[in-house]
């Protein structure tokens, strides 16, 4: 009955507005509002400072300072050589497998489109038909800060508007479509296992999306647009930070058929930290 009230509540309350001031509130700098806050979510969600550059978590200027606070160095290792596929970031295995017949597999009785996930342009779901998949949900307490799983050169960012559903366990299992719908940033890479796909899903109270080439890119105007890197594109290395969730959300990571395979012990419900090895490039790629 809760789960079902949950899930009635996402439909009805305006996601936007409710995302958008608490944006306002995480932005904050007034340390009668933000450090109370930061002490309760860090005491709530049973956040690890330890980890943390600053263990202090009320010394950053603001919550969302907080929330994608910066570890410290040594924290996380990025496993294996070139050929290896890392973890992009703490979190749990929502799903990973193939993408099979165009679509892509959420939760028992729930798939989704491909080419509605990367935006609608044939030529991008093309990329990765008969590839492998892998989602990565990030919970409050985890690291917000998402890391590159290969190398790779940008080629295209894409922001694709939509709704901002949390996207949790429950949520999945019951929204259709969940990761289509919401807003996201689909970012194509070129990469030595041919194209790859890291997309910044959006979510319910995620305030904002950022990444370390265009800065914060949601929320927008809502409208599909995209930037193709053609001259002096970004050129980012295996573990190196990417972008960033202002509030937490889902990373999901795409590469096309035959190019890579994912780790045999890994399945849905497992626990990665970022720079975790998940998988190699194919010996053929």
């Amino acid at each position: 009955m809760r789960d079902r009230l949950f899930i009635i509540l996402q439909y009805l309350l305006p996601q936007h507005l409710i995302s958008r001031a608490a944006g306002k509130i995480a932005d904050c700098t007034w340390p009668w509002l933000k450090n109370p806050f930061i002490t309760w979510f860090v005491k709530r969600y049973q956040v690890d400072m330890s980890e943390a550059l600053e263990h202090d978590p009320t010394v950053h200027a603001c919550f969302n300072d907080f929330f994608t606070r910066e570890l410290k160095p040594g924290a996380r290792e990025i496993e294996g050589d070139e050929r290896s596929v890392v973890s992009p970031a703490d979190g749990v295995i929502s799903q990973l497998g193939p993408i099979e017949h165009g679509r892509i597999f959420q939760a028992k009785g729930h798939s989704y489109s491909l080419l509605e996930l990367v935006g609608g342009n044939p030529e991008h779901a093309a990329l990765f038909q008969g590839g492998q998949f892998a989602t990565v949900y990030l919970s409050p307490r985890d690291y917000h800060r998402v890391h590159m799983p290969f190398s790779g050169t940008l080629r295209e960012m894409i922001y694709v508007p939509g709704d901002l559903f949390s996207v949790n366990r429950v949520t999945a299992e019951n929204v259709p479509r969940l990761f289509a719908r919401n807003e996201r940033a689909v970012c194509l890479f070129d990469t030595a296992a041919g194209p790859m796909a890291v997309i910044l899903v959006g979510a319910m109270i995620v305030a904002a999306i950022e990444t370390v080439w265009a800065g914060q890119i949601a929320p927008t105007r809502r409208q599909l647009h995209s930037r193709r890197y053609n001259e002096t594109p970004p050129t980012l290395q295996r573990g190196e930070e990417m972008g960033r969730f202002k509030l937490g959300s889902t990373v999901i990571v795409l590469f096309g058929a035959g190019r890579t395979n994912w780790d045999d012990g890994l399945g849905a419900g497992d626990f990665l930290r970022m720079g975790q090895l998940i998988g190699t490039q194919s010996s053929e790629a």
